[in-house]
Order: C-alpha cells, then structure tokens, then sequence
C-alpha cells in the first residue's frame, strides 16, 4: 500500500479507487512484508474486508463521514479493542481477550477508519529502542541486512508504516515512543498533549505521562488523522508557513553527543526554515535536556510498577528481562520521592516556559543517534534524550524525517511548542517537509 491518508481521500471524492481495494492492497503488502519484517501482532483479514464492503457502499453513495472515511490503519497492540486480544508485548498476556474499545479507536472507526489489526511494541510499553525478547523484534525496514533498531516502543506502527503495510497507525507516546520509531523509521509521529486524547482502554505504563497519537508517512497524512482522533476539526493550515515565527535551536552545549550525520541534518533543517522567514533564535533550557530525561524516571517507574508489579515480581513470569529491569527500581520508590518529583516537574515546568517565553517552539533532532544494529543497542540506556523533555514539560511535539544519511539511514527532526499548540507543531513540520524535498524509499525497496 503506497497511497497516502491525504492520496486515498482524493482518491475516494473522484472514485478512482475504492476502500476495497486499498484494504486488499494492505493485506497483500502484509502478506509479503510481514514474514521479513514481523511488525504484527495480529491482522484482522476478514473484519476488514467486511468494513471496507461498508466503507465502498458509503463512498460510492457520497456519504464519506470524515477524510478519514475508508482509510485502512493499525492500533498499537496496547490499544484495547472488545473482543480481540491485547498482548501489550508481553507473552504472558498472549491469550488476554479484551472487555473494551479503547475511545480513541472508537473515534477513529467512528470516523470510518478501517481497522486492519495490532502492531507490535514494547513490553508494556516501557523501552525506546523498540525490542522484545519474546514476542519479537520488528525489523527496520531502513536496513535489509542488518537487523537495526525500529525505535519504540510502538515499534510494529513505525515499521508497518514505514513499508507500507498500512497507510498510519497509532503510537502511545510516554518518553518518546511516537516520536522515536517515526525516528528510526523515517516517517512522521505527533506527540499530543498531555490530556488531549483518552487514554481510556489503553493499557497504562505512566497514567501522568501516556499520551495517544498519530504516526503516518507525512504531515498531511498525520493531521488528517489527528482530526479523526479529536472528533473535531483542528483549524489547522499547513499551507500557513513559517515568515515571522520565532524558533529556538539547540546551544552548544546541547549538540555534545548527536551523531555527526544527525547534526548536519538539524543545522540543514535550520537553514531551510530561516529561508522561508522564520526567526531561529539560541535557546538555552534552564535544565539540561539529559537531566530533565532523567527527572522523568522517577515517575515513569514508579506509576508502571504499580501498574505491572504482580507480573514483573513474579520471577516465573516470561517477561522480557530487559523490561522487568527497567520496572524493578519501582519497588523501592517511596511516596515522599514520587510526590516530590509530581512537585519539582511543576517547579521546572514554570522555569522552562519563562525562559522560552518569547519562543513558538523549539527545534531538536528527534534522537541523538540514527538507528543502531541491534547488536549495538545498549538496554541499560535509551535513545529518548531529546523527546523525554517534553512529556516531562507537558508539550506536543512532531516528529519529521530530515534526510537521509550517506549509508541512506533516516535523519530527524523533532518540532516542540507549548501544550495546547498542536497546530503550530504540524504547521512548521508541513512547511518544513515542503522544502526539505522527496526521500528515498527505505532499503526494503531497493
């Protein structure tokens, strides 16, 4: 499936294709894809085609509901849908059937999307590099040969997408796992605000912090489907540009440590959008990002242990080991250490937006590193320097491919505003990847 969200809508208004068929496109890319690529948890074959059966009877009648109307999609496999299972990566919950539709698959079905099945992650959701010890590992589709890191945890979206598979999918985005598989994967993510979406009927790592969101192979594609998630228009104008907006950059403090290949790409991102008329302007946060990363931990911890720690304590559980790791410190976090990190995220918070008060948003690559071989992917760290920060602040942030580097790996660019501001978020993205020009199909094409 090559077509786009914003191709299918065209598509479907001059009736030169119908949902039919872009749901059997999908299932034929599945069926070959997915025996090398293994982003699915599990496809809905039949469902589907019955719903597109419906959607080409609406569509052909001209009742579309929505741009979104007939448009095939995944749900990250810890997004709950009534009567299907829902593993959350872990194999112990490999047979757990669903009681419930979790609101934000409800609206996209309500939108007429068409479910095509669940995606891959993370065990519970808790890792960026997008690895699963017992349920699988999705392979970047960047890299035919060598086995590289998807970016998670909503792995199985960013690969499906990524290939092909299926024109956009949702993430859960906790520290970063929209915006870092959209990263590795070379398509685009949007981290929503804090609040925004329901996060009812999916299954929680960090209830403060979990926030649903959009992953498509442009901008375009990801604010159509935004505005399905929200239920309402969003009043956005990607055709808007950037003259006039102010934009902070990294000091140089802060470009320590990002990648030689994913620096070039930030500083040419830079350029482009001063070219078209914005302002870039030096920032300097009032914490480092790598301490706000950190300052993240406590609470991420300690709310995904009292969520899993009956399976995670039980040491006969088949969790994934690199997973059961990361909750166990949040055995030993007492009450006064979580409520006082609830107290100094206020705090920094109230810092933070003072200092870039002057500011629309600000300017990171998405990940410091582009995709690592999986051999080379350190569990006791994370890729999430950059995109931690902002669940920690309470903004929104998207995530833009920037390029390819010269052994033709995805580059990227994360566009952060204040909480609320979606739409200046897509706005700079959209003018963005205007200039930025056409990239190269992943390896798996070539």
């Amino acid at each position: 499936m090559r077509h786009s969200v914003v191709e299918l809508d065209k598509s479907y208004n001059d009736q030169s294709l119908t949902p039919t068929q872009a749901v059997e496109e999908c299932l034929e890319s599945i069926q070959e894809l997915d025996p090398i690529l293994g982003a699915w948890q599990e496809v809905y074959v039949e469902e589907a085609r019955a719903a597109a059966r419906i959607a080409d009877t609406e569509v052909s009648s001209g009742r579309r509901k929505s741009p979104f109307h007939g448009v095939p999609f995944a749900l990250k496999d810890i997004v709950e849908v009534e009567g299907k299972r829902t593993a959350a990566g872990c194999f112990e919950w490999k047979d757990r059937e669903s009681t419930m539709t979790a609101e934000v698959a409800t609206r996209l079905i309500d939108a007429g999307g068409i479910l095509l099945g669940k995606t891959k992650t993370v065990e519970f959701a808790m890792g960026g590099w997008g690895t699963n010890q017992r349920m699988g590992t999705p392979h970047n589709p960047w890299d035919k040969n060598v086995a590289r890191t998807p970016g998670g945890s909503s792995s199985g979206s960013g690969v499906s997408v990524a290939s092909g598979m299926v024109p956009c999918a949702i993430g859960t985005d906790t520290g970063g796992s929209v915006r870092l598989p959209a990263a590795f994967c070379g398509i685009a993510g949007l981290k929503t605000t804090e609040g925004l979406l329901p996060t009812s009927g999916i299954v929680p790592l960090s209830h403060t912090l979990d926030t649903p969101g959009p992953m498509a192979r442009s901008i375009g594609d990801v604010a159509v489907m935004f505005e399905a998630l929200l239920g309402r228009p969003t009043g956005v104008d990607l055709n808007a540009g950037v003259r006039g907006i102010r934009i902070g950059c990294l000091p140089d403090e802060e470009r320590s440590g990002i990648e030689e290949a994913q620096l070039a790409a930030y500083d040419r991102s830079l350029d482009l959008l001063a070219d078209l008329g914005a302002e870039i302007v030096q920032f300097k946060p009032p914490k480092p990002f790598e301490e706000m990363k950190v300052a993240t931990f406590v609470i991420v911890t300690a709310e995904g242990y009292f969520h899993h720690q009956k399976i995670m304590d039980d040491p006969e559980a088949l969790v994934d080991e690199h997973v059961r790791a990361r909750f166990a410190p949040g055995a030993s976090i007492s009450s006064s250490d979580y409520v006082g990190a609830l107290l100094e995220r206020e705090n920094d918070q109230q810092k933070f937006f003072a200092s870039i008060q002057h500011l629309d948003a600000l300017l990171t690559p998405t990940t410091p590193m582009l995709p690592l071989a999986l051999t080379e992917a350190d569990e006791e760290s994370t890729p999430a320097r950059f995109t931690r920060a902002i669940n920690y602040l309470s903004m929104c942030a998207t995530s833009v491919p920037s390029g390819v580097s010269k052994e033709n790996l995805p580059t990227s660019l994360q566009i952060a505003c204040r909480g609320g501001d979606e739409n200046m978020s897509l706005r700079i993205a959209a003018a963005y990847e205007a200039v930025r020009g056409d990239l190269p199909d992943p390896a798996l094409y070539n």
